[in-house]
């Protein structure tokens, strides 16, 4: 990062407690989530009303800030139901709002004083005298339109008070409309992007119809797939922090709360590494290790691309487990227990993702299966394994397995240098 500014927060994606954790494991500086009203991704876990002091808590006892997003458009009802949810946030501890509605504005303001308000991508502020007028009406914080560059983001810095601060997002998915404000899954699903509801048909194949030929279908780009004209690539700024943090950028975010923990973990990852001072190359392998679209720099540099040729993700990775406990064993290596999320084979190579540190790998041996055993004969009559078997009575067990093959179990690899909780473990696909 250039001494001539700070070095920008990294806010990381919670869609559920999860997500929460792991982007606090992987060094996020703040994390946003919603409740079961009022955000944009009601796909995503979500958080119960009553769960957010616990997630507050959680996150602020690793120095970690929690921003709530309430910017969904607000009807008349939703207007009524806010200051409840508003007196109950604000009583959790949470440290922002995050909204686009003036309605919302000023319902934070009179029954949640005090917490900070942050200004919504979705309200496209796009210039110098909207965001000093959103700061007038009592904003701290100016999430940009997505569709500024650079450039349009260092001139605004210049020309608003220097207590506004600026939020740019910086990785994950992109939307064809403006800032997001899209309206084609409320007409043909009926089911509005606007109120978290998106049902993502920008990502559908289409094909041009004349109307007096209703059966003759005439793709727009010759693909056998068809068309999809109005899926954009994904946003990949890993490479040029430096030129947000000189625009002025306070706080760098990561788009995905409907991601799982191991997309979370991943690329706030990366972000943090570079963020701190590693070289992004070193990362370019980790973001392409999870799901993503093709990438792109949005409209940072110029118009922002589309991608025309099919709605497949790309991945090269998946998530094989990630850690619970890892103990030292006599013979100087480690067992490292693991809760299993995707099968891998002995001798497979196992790609290592800690905290602060390169990624290192590992190969996977000595591979048992943690399964409860009866304590004894005596105690119970026969011997049987019993993966129900009443605490009391049973014991833990790990037998040899040349596979993992049951996800959610747990199981337990020799490694040779010791590894943490909640660190990651993937495989190549």
């Amino acid at each position: 990062m250039p001494s001539s500014r700070k070095k920008p927060e990294l806010l990381a994606p919670a869609g559920g407690i999860d997500q929460l954790e792991y982007a606090i494991h992987f060094g996020a500086d703040a994390v946003y989530l919603a409740c079961d009203r009022f955000g944009l991704r009601q796909r995503a876990a979500n958080f119960a009303l009553a769960a957010v002091p616990d997630a507050v808590a959680l996150a602020h006892a690793a120095g970690a800030k929690v921003y709530v997003t309430l910017n969904a458009a607000m009807t008349a009802d939703d207007i009524a139901a806010l200051p409840a949810y508003l007196e109950a946030l604000a009583e959790s501890g949470v440290d922002a709002f995050i909204v686009s509605d003036l309605g919302a504005v000023r319902l934070a303001q009179r029954y949640a004083p005090g917490v900070a308000i942050h200004i919504s991508t979705q309200a496209s502020c796009m210039n110098a005298e909207a965001a000093t007028l959103w700061h007038e009406l009592g904003a701290k914080r100016i999430v940009c339109a997505r569709e500024m560059s650079v450039d349009d983001i260092a001139a605004m810095r210049s020309a608003v008070p220097d207590e506004l601060e600026i939020e740019a997002f910086v990785h994950g998915a992109m939307c064809m409309a403006v800032s997001g404000r899209c309206l084609i899954s409320d007409h043909l699903n009926s089911r509005s992007a606007n109120k978290g509801h998106c049902t993502q048909p920008c990502r559908w194949a289409y094909s041009l119809v004349e109307e007096t030929r209703p059966d003759e279908r005439f793709p727009i780009e010759e693909d056998e797939g068809g068309s999809f004209i109005l899926s954009s690539k994904d946003l990949n700024m890993l490479h040029h922090l430096d030129d947000l943090a000189e625009a002025g950028v306070d706080s760098v975010k990561i788009e995905g709360r409907v991601k799982k923990a191991y997309y979370v973990a991943t690329v706030v990852n990366a972000y943090r590494q570079v963020l701190d001072g590693a070289d992004p190359a070193t990362f370019d392998r980790d973001l392409e290790a999870v799901s993503h679209r093709p990438y792109s720099t949005g409209f940072f540099y110029g118009p922002a691309e589309q991608a025309p040729y099919g709605p497949e993700y790309a991945q090269t990775h998946a998530l094989a487990g990630t850690v619970e406990s890892c103990t030292e064993r006599e013979d100087g290596l480690f067992d490292v227990r693991i809760d299993l999320r995707n099968r891998f084979f002995e001798g497979d190579e196992l790609e290592v993702l800690s905290p602060a540190r390169p990624v290192r790998t590992l190969v996977a041996a000595d591979v048992r299966h943690v399964v409860a055993a009866f304590a004894s004969v005596a105690q119970t009559g026969f011997e049987s394994f019993r993966s129900d078997a009443s605490p009391e009575a049973a014991a833990e067990i790990a037998e040899p397995v040349s596979v993992a093959d049951r996800a959610t179990d747990r199981y337990v690899i020799a490694s040779p240098f010791p590894l943490q909780s909640k660190d990651i473990l993937r495989v190549r696909k």
